[in-house]
């Protein structure tokens, strides 16, 4: 979250380290951010440094002592109405606002026109209500209404409801819920002392509707549903288009082309593409397990990814990818292969090499000045900036979104508007 500042932590971190997938991320940002602490399954007991997929350190657990999990850095922020920071608020944050709201209603799923009819019902006149918006990292099923349509329907309601009473507030939900993690309980944690999931109100005529919208035309999703949750429903059946593409994205370890790439990948999926994230760490660990860092084995992995992209587009979806790819020749084979395709764009994230090495999120470019790793691109290795990048951004000027938003401009470009 946002607003979370993460306390002082013992500067050696425990050697064990787990790499938790998107589900344990989204477990770990509820816990960091005043909600309930859930171990995944998988967790090994002891000291241990918990970290995403491109081996960032987050936080510790089981220190001796300390149950819960004690961060070592902020969580990188993303684009998207659910990324808003006035909306994505810790839960202790919420609760130390002196309006809390005795109320929380969680808005799960688009409302249909018996769940909008019965809000009114589930709080009190003039009372402050929370409207919780769950999201996870894990993109939706095909035709499921992700965490950004969520939040625009949430607004809707709060607008019904009376903005001035109502608050959205977004709250780190993993896709897959262990059963242990309870609405009830974490609606308590953000200061309501009454937790109402909407969706259990919709009627069994509406239930047998919304089973069977899938063989129903759009006029009767807008029968069934109000304006905007009828908009999101039918936005995320959307979900077919003729031409696929390669978005591929370039840049020195630390230039922000990872968060730029799941951004845009976060965006692209709540409009319907068949968008497939191939992040250089996560390549790394499964689809080039084995490969060194010589030239000759960046240049395949490079290969790799850019073959495993075309055939994602060359069955209409989008593939976003994010190496380092240092080198002009291994870029210019996926260009061929994506091109032969679907469209291709390419992405140099150009932030200087004294900026990424000023973030140094896993202390790489410090190992590598002392001698620690070899082959480090822009340190020991060289790294061949693109002249023929079809967008060039550097994060140390533009954020997130405004990155997102000039990928997705030219990438409309290619693919025809």
């Amino acid at each position: 979250m946002t607003e979370h500042t993460p306390p002082a932590v013992p500067t050696d971190l425990p050697d064990a380290a787990h790499v938790l997938s998107p589900d344990g991320l989204d477990l770990l940002e509820l816990a960091l951010a005043g909600g309930p602490w859930l171990p995944p399954a998988e967790l090994p007991a002891g000291p241990v440094t918990l970290t995403d997929a491109e081996n960032t350190p987050l936080a510790v657990v089981g220190i001796p002592g300390d149950e819960a999990p004690r961060a070592v850095r902020p969580f990188a922020p993303a684009a998207g109405p659910h990324w808003d920071p006035d909306l994505r608020r810790s839960a202790t944050a919420v609760r130390a606002d002196p309006s809390a709201a005795p109320v929380a209603v969680v808005v799960a799923e688009p409302p249909t026109r018996s769940e909008v009819d019965a809000l009114p019902g589930l709080v009190d006149d003039d009372a402050p209500v929370l409207l919780l918006v769950p999201a996870a990292r894990r993109a939706p099923a095909a035709g499921r209404v992700g965490a950004p349509g969520l939040v625009r329907v949430a607004r809707d309601l709060a607008d019904r409801l009376d903005a001035r009473r109502a608050t959205v507030v977004v709250v780190p939900w993993p896709a897959d819920a262990p059963a242990g993690l309870r609405w009830t309980d974490v609606g308590a944690r953000y200061g309501a002392t009454r937790t109402e999931v909407l969706a259990a109100y919709r009627s069994a005529a509406d239930q047998d509707a919304v089973a069977g919208l899938g063989t129903l035309w759009s006029d009767a999703v807008a029968d069934l549903y109000p304006d905007v949750p009828a908009a999101e429903v039918v936005r995320a059946a959307e979900t077919a288009r003729p031409r696929g593409a390669v978005v591929f994205f370039t840049g020195l370890s630390g230039s922000g082309k990872s968060t730029v790439a799941r951004a845009l990948a976060a965006e692209l999926d709540d409009e319907g593409r068949h968008t497939t994230l191939l992040d250089g760490d996560e390549v790394r660990h499964h689809l080039s397990k084995g490969l060194g860092f010589d030239k000759a084995s960046r240049e395949l992995n490079v290969e790799r990814i850019g073959y495993v992209a075309s055939l994602v587009a060359s069955h209409g979806g989008v593939a976003v990818a994010a190496p380092i790819a240092p080198f002009a020749s291994g870029r210019a084979r996926v260009r061929e292969l994506a091109e032969a395709a679907g469209a291709f764009l390419l992405v140099h994230v150009s932030t200087p090499l004294e900026v990424c090495e000023a973030r140094d999120r896993k202390g790489l470019y410090a190992k590598a000045r002392r001698g620690e790793i070899p082959e480090f691109t822009g340190i020991s290795s060289p790294y061949e900036a693109p002249t023929d990048a079809d967008v060039v951004v550097d994060t140390s000027q533009v954020d997130v979104a405004e990155a997102v938003a000039r990928v997705r401009a030219a990438l409309s470009g290619r693919l025809g508007g």
